[in-house]
C-alpha cells in the first residue's frame, strides 16, 4: 500500500520502519523544519563557542525486549550510548538526542515544513491537505501527532478516534537553556524534583557532547501550566533562579539564556497502544496512547504497524 504518516517524530518513524519492512510505500509529513520533534537539539554560538542543548527529552530508559533490540542496533551505529550518571539503564542519543530521529528519518521519504491542515477522501484514496498544497492519493493515512493536534484532523472521519484524542490531554513543559562560563557548583549532573524544577540536566556532561557548561532546566507540569502564557524571557530568568536555589550556591557567569515552551509535552498513561480503522484505512499512534516516554512512542508506532499488516495487503 501507499501510506501517508502525519508526524515524523519517534512514533511516526517507528511505524514507518515497521511498515516499510512489510513492503509498504511510506511518505511522512512533518510541520518542523527538520527531524527531532520532542527529541530536538538546539545549537547556538556563545562567547565560549558552539553549544548544544537537548531541550526536548533529556534521556530515555528501556523496559521492553523489543525496544531493547532497537536501542542495541542504534548503539552499534554509534547514535546512542549509556549515560551512567543519570541512572543504571539510561540512554542518550549521540552526539545529540535528535541523532536517533535523524537516522530514522534518513531512511524514509519525509516532507518537512509541511503543516497538515486536513484530510480528504474520495474514490481514489486519501489526500493530505497542507498549507503548501495537496498531496496524494494514498491508500491509508496514519496520524502520529500529539493528541491535541490529532483530534481536529480525525474529527471529520472517525468520531471515536477523535474522542480518544480529545480525552487524552497533555501537560505542558517550560524548558530553559543556559550556557555558563564555568562549572555549575553541583555534584550531581541531573537534579530532579527541586521546587519548580522537574529535571535539570548538565547537557555538556552527556557522552560525546561539545565542550562548555550547558544546562537544560525543565519545569514541572504544575508550574508550567501556571506560567504557560508568560514571555520566554521571564520564564528563563525564573528557572535560572530555580536552578541556583536547587544547587544552593551562586551560578557562574551566564553566557546564554533562553526558554522554549512545549505546550503538549507530557501525555497521561494509557493502554490503547494505537488505533486503527480498517474500513477507512485510517490509524493513529503516539506516546499519548501509552505513556510519556520515548519507548512508549516507539512501541505505539510498532503496535499500529502490526495492525495495518494484519488487515491490509502490501
Amino acid at each position: 500500500m501507499k501510506i501517508a504518516i502525519i508526524g515524523a517524530g519517534m512514533a511516526g518513524l517507528s511505524c514507518a520502519e515497521a511498515l516499510a519492512r512489510e513492503g509498504h510505500g511510506v511518505t511522512l509529513f512533518d510541520k518542523g523544519r527538520g527531524p527531532g520533534g520532542r527529541m530536538s537539539t538546539r545549537r547556538v554560538d556563545t562567547a565560549a563557542g558552539l553549544t548544544s542543548f537537548d531541550h526536548g527529552a533529556q534521556y530515555f530508559d528501556v523496559r521492553s525486549e523489543d525496544f531493547a533490540g532497537a536501542v542495541a542496533e542504534w548503539s552499534k551505529r554509534g547514535i546512542t550510548t549509556n549515560w551512567p550518571e543519570a541512572g543504571p539503564d539510561i540512554w542518550v542519543g549521540t552526539p545529540s538526542m535528535n541523532a536517533v530521529i535523524k537516522h530514522m528519518a534518513s531512511r524514509h521519504d519525509v516532507v518537512f515544513a509541511f503543516l497538515v491542515k486536513a484530510l480528504t477522501r474520495n474514490d481514489q484514496g486519501w489526500q493530505i491537505v497542507g498549507e503548501s498544497g495537496v498531496r496524494g492519493p494514498f491508500d491509508a493515512v496514519i496520524v502520529a501527532t500529539p493528541a491535541e493536534q490529532a483530534a481536529p484532523i480525525l474529527s471529520l472521519h472517525d468520531f471515536d478516534m477523535a474522542r480518544s484524542a480529545l480525552l487524552a490531554r497533555s501537560q505542558p513543559c517550560w524548558t530553559a537553556m543556559f550556557a555558563f562560563a564555568g562549572p555549575v557548583p553541583s555534584n550531581a549532573m541531573v537534579l530532579k524534583g527541586k521546587g519548580a524544577i522537574a529535571v535539570a540536566a548538565c547537557n555538556s556532561a552527556k557522552p560525546n557532547r561539545v565542550a562548555g557548561e550547558a544546562w537544560v532546566v525543565q519545569a514541572n507540569a504544575t508550574w508550567s501550566a501556571t506560567h504557560l502564557e508568560e514571555a520566554p524571557d521571564v520564564i528563563a530568568v525564573a528557572l535560572q533562579q530555580a536552578l541556583e536555589h536547587a544547587v544552593g550556591a551562586p551560578l557562574p557567569v551566564l553566557e546564554y539564556r533562553t526558554a522554549h515552551r512545549w505546550r503538549y509535552a507530557l501525555p497521561a498513561e494509557a493502554e490503547l497502544g494505537s488505533l486503527w480503522n480498517a474500513d477507512l484505512q485510517l490509524g493513529v499512534c503516539g506516546d499519548w496512547l501509552l505513556g510519556p516516554r520515548v519507548e512508549c512512542a516507539w512501541r505505539s508506532g510498532q503496535h499500529l504497524a502490526n495492525k495495518v499488516a494484519a488487515h491490509a495487503p502490501a
